[in-house]
């Protein structure tokens, strides 16, 4: 019986999760179809792969055996799958494509001018909004695809390989204040703050995980301004009306270096994004025209799309 790379994922979704109930949950199938082809994969392999206990799913000597070779397996599957898609020339037709709000600031209008030179027949319609708007848009149909930010309910998405990481960093025109000391989360709740993302408020990836680092600290973040983009944000900063939290990357682009001073969080605040198709091949035209870039980007697509 051939093993199939459905099986190999449900297998290790098993692993992770530790029961077949959180795989199927995890995989969006039913619980009968992933016990299913777990069963079907150990009869073809002609080994137990899993233990059945009262606590969940324990590993054989067999089924740990597997676990790195199915997923030296479904790397190269993905491999072979991005490999085959480059090479196929996107040469006409139109595609929607989201991205979250400052995006343009660092990549995407370089991007967009040679990708637009090297495929002259594709036209693109590009809308910027917050990650979890693009998240919800691709999962409804109405975008393509979308470049996002972390970390956005990834339900119905397909993401693709991480390829940005940049640092959201502390932000204030008075250099000598921060005496180049990392903000805590503690200082920052009694700090005057400038914070964008007004509509999206704690759905915005980097603002939820500031909420939560305030949560476990027990402290309340009460910006005394909010504001729809992070360049107006930092607009307000050097106006001296407070601070802010922006990516480090942002400041440079906007030319804001030498206005600001900035330092870290403590801990670091790492914002991540994801990317697909489109979105690959805009970054790789971007990368093309300045090479590897300092940062990571991901595009969420929707599930159905192989």
């Amino acid at each position: 019986m051939t093993v199939t790379l459905q099986q190999l994922r449900y297998f290790l979704a098993a692993v992770e999760r530790g029961s077949v109930s959180g795989a199927a949950e995890a995989c969006f199938v039913s619980q009968p179809s992933l016990s299913e082809q777990l069963r079907r994969l150990e009869q073809g392999l002609g080994v137990a792969l899993f233990v059945r206990t009262n606590r969940g799913l324990v590993l054989t000597d067999a089924g740990r055996l597997l676990v790195p070779r199915a997923e030296r397996a479904l790397a190269a599957a993905r491999d072979a799958e991005e490999a085959v898609r480059e090479a196929g020339a996107i040469v006409s037709g139109t595609v929607a494509f989201g991205t979250f709000s400052t995006a343009h600031h660092h990549v995407f209008g370089a991007a967009v001018a040679e990708f637009r030179r090297r495929y002259p027949g594709v036209r693109l319609r590009i809308v910027s909004r917050n990650s979890t708007e693009i998240a919800d848009a691709v999962r409804r149909g109405e975008l393509e695809a979308g470049l996002v930010a972390l970390p956005v309910d990834e339900r119905g998405l397909v993401m693709g390989a991480r390829v940005w990481v940049t640092e959201a960093v502390y932000v204030a025109v008075d250099g000598a204040r921060l005496r180049g000391a990392p903000r805590t989360i503690q200082q920052l709740a009694s700090a005057q703050l400038v914070l964008p993302e007004v509509l999206a408020g704690d759905d915005d990836p980097t603002r939820r995980q500031l909420s939560e680092r305030a949560t476990d600290a027990g402290v309340r973040l009460e910006p005394v301004v909010e504001v729809e983009s992070p360049a107006a944000a930092l607009d307000l900063v050097v106006r001296g009306v407070g601070d802010t939290v922006a990516s480090s990357t942002l400041i440079g682009e906007l030319g804001l270096s030498d206005r600001v001073a900035w330092v870290s969080l403590d801990p670091p605040l790492w914002e991540r994004s994801r990317s697909s198709r489109v979105a690959a091949q805009l970054l790789r035209a971007e990368r093309a025209r300045r090479g590897p870039l300092a940062h990571r980007l991901r595009v969420a697509a929707p599930d159905h799309v192989a």
